[in-house]
């Protein structure tokens, strides 16, 4: 039996992931980046793969070779449509891998690229896409050094799939996981939220209005080791895509145990961003972003990073959103500008579909 998808987000802990029946069927939510997310993960794949390192859950592995550390990630990017106000699927997977790689505060160094190709691609949008994913490893600095592609029948790859893995090297010193977050800690956002996943949503022609909105899409791999270089305290970093900024802190609040209290005052929401999700229902600290990045630090060393990602192109909007507490443990609150305390919860369900 399918279950039935539903938006609003639900009160459930990471640490009791929901049952998955053997008759249960995959749908559309257990793609989002939200609790069915986590649930599959959980119960199909680390149940079977688990190894002193993916039980982990951060951004990228941490392995110890040759007496260095390492980073490696692997990513998937099925964005419908290819091509969007400000990026394309080209540009996505590459500032995706990088940034999953930057979030453990490696250096990105070697790419690799898998292509599923639709039957009827018109060879000139592959050639945008590989020229775009071209660009965007100039800029993040990397190596696009090997890759496969396959083809298969039409109507069965809606255009192009790629999936990329990544390979850095992390600095000495340099210790950044989702379960580092220490009470006392403050909260900072890059930037602006949500606007990615609103682009992708409009450029899909089905809402009968346009939008100015461009995506965020960018690598971040030069921000991190700018704030890097200010500081080594950085305890946590995370990129909030899939389920947004609300999922990406409750999955920090859940490795690292503590609650995380942020300030509906201190979020940045861009006015078209905003209008956007208020006429279609939606809550922008559950759209996606792909160029912001969630920086968990000690507070003396706010002025220090604070000062770094201002003078960043991609962290000119950088702010403190909230601060980490004991308790409730594993939680997220939200202080809303009416003086209320509301409970932020994982996305339970599927917002937009097919954004990364």
């Amino acid at each position: 039996m399918e279950d039935s998808d539903n938006s609003t987000p639900s009160i459930t802990s990471l640490n009791c992931p929901v049952p998955l029946p053997h008759n249960q069927r995959i749908v559309l939510s257990h793609g989002s980046g939200g609790k069915r997310t986590y649930d599959l993960v959980k119960k199909v794949f680390l149940s079977n793969f688990e190894t002193f390192e993916t039980s982990s859950l951060n951004d990228s592995a941490i392995l110890p070779i040759f007496g260095k550390n390492i980073a490696l990630t692997t990513d998937s990017h099925v964005v419908s449509p290819l091509f969007f106000p400000g990026g394309d699927i080209g540009r996505l997977a590459v500032c995706g891998t990088v940034n999953d790689l930057a979030m453990v505060g490696a250096t990105p160094v070697f790419l690799t690229a898998g292509f599923i190709l639709e039957e009827g691609l018109e060879i000139r949008v592959l050639e945008k896409i590989v020229s775009s994913m071209h660009t965007a490893a100039l800029e993040s600095g990397v190596k696009i050094i090997a890759g496969d592609t396959k083809v298969v029948q039409k109507n069965k790859a809606d255009g192009l799939y790629i999936t990329t893995s990544g390979f850095g090297i992390i600095p000495d010193g340099i210790t950044i996981r989702g379960d580092l977050a220490k009470p006392g800690d403050i909260v900072i956002v890059s930037g602006s939220i949500g606007e990615h996943g609103v682009a992708v949503l409009t450029a899909r022609g089905e809402l009968g209005f346009d939008s100015d909105v461009l995506s965020d899409v960018s690598p971040l791999n030069d921000l991190v080791a700018k704030m890097i270089s200010a500081t080594k305290e950085i305890h946590v970093l995370r990129d909030p895509t899939r389920g947004g900024l609300a999922t990406t802190l409750n999955e920090i609040a859940q490795q690292s145990a503590v609650n995380i209290t942020i300030y509906e005052n201190r979020l940045v929401v861009k006015e078209n961003v905003r209008a956007t999700c208020e006429f279609l229902g939606f809550d922008p600290l559950y759209i996606a972003n792909e160029g912001k990045l969630i920086a968990i630090i000690p507070p003396q060393h706010s002025e220090s990073i604070l000062r770094v990602m201002h003078n960043h192109p991609y962290g000119k909007e950088a702010a403190i959103i909230g601060e980490v507490k004991t308790a409730p443990e594993g939680r997220v609150l939200l202080k809303t500008n009416l003086g209320s305390t509301q409970i932020l919860d994982m996305l339970s369900g599927e917002l937009l579909p097919r954004i990364c």
